[in-house]
């Protein structure tokens, strides 16, 4: 690809987000001290609607805390989607836990709260009854959370939100990441605000969040002292990194009411072609469109090929995350069917979705789709 290729997603930083580093650097507060990161958790929270938010190096380090301050052991069973990225499980395996996958459901591509409940009561009846449950909306569509959270209620199961794609993404004019014990945000370099990599625990807990903290700042027993009686994490985020994002959620409102735009045109543009179904946000939600998604239903379709197309033309289209129990440090000799995730996996893709995505780089990608079909 060269200069002119569109990038599945690109940061913007049209905002405060120079003053705000400047001020770290001028000031020498550029570690894990400082008050941009405590304005960044409050801004974070309130705009989300919890009561706490403790700031982490990353998604993952936020889902595994929110696992650990669950008081997710070796041995326990975790029920999760098998359709999202690595990092929603990789923390399971960090706690000596095991993950049992679950199949989407093709609305929103996220976990079926059928299929959740019909592997919940598999594993009761072996008598290996779950701890928890981790659910993601994915690509920021949000997931069925009635369903989901009367489900975790009735068998009395943790939730946990991989809200790491969904930051401003609501269910029933709620935000996402607001409905369970926990929700986890990403603020990786791709995601719809950035602090360069970053993330964030939201919880209404007090007590939870106080835990959460302790484990994400080394577990340090004494303010001058250097003691440690447990086992502690440096999963803190740095002051230049919050002054990033507290910048960057001052834009968000702009940002999300820009790929609402882009998701909008998106539809229009591929409106004429028979082969090609965008991914629409439910009647019941609100997304943040992170990622536009498109399922290609041609008959006798080149996978390969499709994409070597696109990728020729100049557009960076990016297949789904293949389902996580495909993947070989996964697999186990349980034999179940993941059909509905196996069969997204191979016909969805995701689009360049980039807030300063220009009308004209739209039709661009959408006619890319037209050639590369034909």
């Amino acid at each position: 690809m060269n200069s002119n290729s569109i990038a599945v997603t690109e940061p913007v930083f049209d905002g405060n987000e120079w003053k705000y580093v400047k001020n770290c650097l001028d000031s020498g507060w550029v570690s894990s001290a400082g008050e941009y990161v405590e304005l960044f958790e409050e801004k974070v929270a309130e705009y989300v609607g919890v009561r706490y938010g403790v700031a982490t190096a990353n998604g993952t380090a936020a889902i595994h805390t929110a696992l650990m301050v669950a008081g997710i052991k070796p041995g326990d069973i975790v029920v999760v989607p098998t359709l999202s990225f690595v990092a929603t499980v990789n923390p399971v395996i960090y706690c000596g836990a095991s993950p049992v996958f679950v199949d989407s459901e093709e609305k929103t591509l996220n976990m079926d709260p059928q299929k959740a409940e019909d592997a919940i009561k598999h594993l009761i009846k072996k008598r290996q009854k779950p701890k928890a449950i981790i659910v993601t909306h994915l690509y920021g569509h949000p997931c069925d959370m009635d369903a989901i959270m009367d489900l975790a209620h009735g068998y009395g199961l943790v939730v946990i939100e991989d809200a790491c794609e969904s930051l401003g993404s609501k269910y029933k004019g709620k935000m996402t990441g607001a409905f369970g014990d926990f929700g986890c945000l990403s603020f990786n370099g791709n995601k719809i605000i950035t602090t360069g990599g970053g993330g964030m625990l939201l919880i209404n807990s007090e007590a939870d969040s106080e835990r959460a903290r302790y484990l994400t700042t080394q577990a340090r027993d004494h303010d001058i002292e250097y003691v440690h009686n447990e086992i502690g994490y440096n999963y803190r985020l740095t002051n230049m990194q919050a002054a990033l994002g507290l910048a960057q959620m001052e834009e968000l409102p702009f940002f999300i009411k820009e790929k609402k735009r882009i998701a909008e045109l998106y539809i229009e543009e591929l409106s004429d072609i028979d082969e090609v179904r965008p991914l629409m946000e439910p009647e019941w939600a609100e997304s943040n469109y992170w990622l536009n998604l498109v399922l290609v239903v041609k008959k006798r379709f080149d996978r390969a090929r499709f994409m070597e197309g696109m990728w020729k033309s100049g557009v960076a289209l990016r297949p789904l995350f293949r389902p996580l129990h495909m993947q070989k440090c996964f697999r186990s000799d349980e034999r179940r069917t993941f059909e509905k995730s196996e069969f997204l996996y191979k016909i969805g893709f995701n689009l360049p979705s980039s807030v300063s995505l220009s009308h004209e780089q739209i039709h661009r990608v959408a006619r890319s789709l037209k050639y590369a079909l034909a």
